[in-house]
């Protein structure tokens, strides 16, 4: 895309190239625009991780980020955000991945001969999943001419309209989905499924689920996406009477969603990875202590190491623990009233400004109880005589209700 348009003109020396991203598209953008000394602007949705945000900022990126909950012809929707700076930017090229015939044309003379190569022109299907369609559309008319034969697989997240478009060629509603990167609210102008055979919709769920067992199974770590693809693919293959050679594609690193795919403790927001339900406030605790979740401090430890733990955690209270049982609770307020005349007191020990005076909720306790301890600004730590279980937030009882929505 970025060659084609230095070719006829659209991209000067120096010029800017603007782009909407969910996924790894932004990030090759960006890796071409620092080599050849472009300035890069990306409209990435806000569901994307953390860390694929930073890989692009790192890159030299200037990042735009926008509302992933609305759809097509929203001001807020991100490809109609990156076409408005593209076109109040002086000298910009608007890549458009989602209309350029570019993007199809190198999965054609690229991917597509690629694979056939190394498959040693033995291949039955190919499994793919849809973002802006430019990689089953180029694989599509190159293997058309090479080998028809080969069915083409959609792998889509459920909550996307592209499955129910292939088996029903109705457009349905779109809903929301947690992989990033594939599935979309509307068809993509470059789209080409005549060779889609079969479509699989896949959840959250089985998609995130199917990354980590492949990472534990065979040691490659791939993402969210990945995930979709591998479990649309043995859903495929499961399905065979006969022995088919099937190709897909670990089309991201995990590395990028280390803060979510392999985070345990955000599947567990999400409602994506199951645990022990007990049918009392419990339930709603976002961090088990047994589970060894909970971040905490001694009476012992500095103040100044409480802080840090605050900052690495993103939190700002912690629970002080002494032989699994709670003995206070110390938060930033706590910490900036003993430091802020003098701040050696970062020295002095949890004990010289923690909160001795708690109340706690006994794991059988009421959700009326617990609304009275939160109503107060207060955090509800849930005990009893010999046990410490966990705090319960106000952010902790909203996620709880929300993984309650149907």
């Amino acid at each position: 895309m970025i060659e084609a348009a230095e070719r006829d003109g659209r991209l000067k020396p120096g010029g800017t190239i603007v782009e909407a991203t969910a996924g790894n598209t932004g990030l090759g953008l960006a890796l071409v625009a620092r080599a050849k000394g472009y300035r890069i602007v990306l409209v990435v949705p806000d569901k994307m991780s953390s860390e694929k945000v930073l890989h692009l900022k790192a890159l030299g990126a200037e990042v735009h980020t926008t509302r992933s909950d609305v759809g097509k012809g929203h001001p807020e929707y991100y490809q109609d955000y990156a076409l408005r700076l593209a076109e109040a930017i002086p000298g910009a090229f608007f890549a458009d991945q989602f209309n350029n015939p570019n993007n199809p044309a190198a999965h054609e003379y690229s991917t597509g001969p690629e694979i056939w190569a190394q498959t040693g022109h033995d291949l039955d299907a190919i499994v793919c999943g849809v973002g802006s369609a430019g990689t089953i559309t180029g694989l599509s008319r190159f293997f058309r001419r090479v080998a028809p034969h080969v069915e083409f697989v959609l792998a889509d997240p459920q909550g996307s309209i592209l499955a129910q478009y292939i088996e029903t060629g109705t457009i349905g509603t779109a809903g929301s989905w947690a992989v990033e990167g594939i599935g979309e609210d509307f068809l993509p102008a470059i789209a080409d499924f005549s060779s889609v055979r079969r479509a699989y919709t896949i959840s959250d769920a089985d998609s995130f689920s199917s990354a980590r067992q492949l990472l534990a199974s065979e040691g490659l770590l791939g993402g969210s996406s990945t995930g979709t693809l591998l479990a649309a693919a043995l859903r495929y293959c499961r399905e065979q009477t006969s022995p088919k050679r099937v190709v897909s594609f670990v089309c991201d690193t995990g590395t990028r969603y280390l803060s979510k795919v392999y985070n345990d403790n955000w599947m567990i927001d999400q409602g994506l990875l199951q645990r022990t339900e007990f049918g009392d406030l419990r339930d709603l605790i976002g961090r088990r202590f047994e589970e060894g979740a909970v971040i905490s401090a001694a009476p012992g430890d500095t103040l100044l190491m409480a802080f840090q733990r605050m900052r690495l955690a993103d939190i700002s209270q912690l629970p002080v623990l002494e032989a699994a049982r709670v003995v206070g609770l110390i938060d930033e307020s706590d910490i900036l009233l003993k430091v802020e005349a003098d701040p050696a007191e970062f020295n002095a020990p949890v004990t010289s400004a923690m909160t001795r005076s708690l109340e706690t909720l006994a794991p059988s306790a009421s959700r009326e109880e617990l609304r009275r301890v939160l109503d107060r600004g207060l955090v509800a730590i849930i005990a009893d005589a010999s046990h410490f279980y966990g705090l319960i937030t106000r952010f902790d009882f909203l996620n709880h209700l929300r993984r309650s929505l149907k």
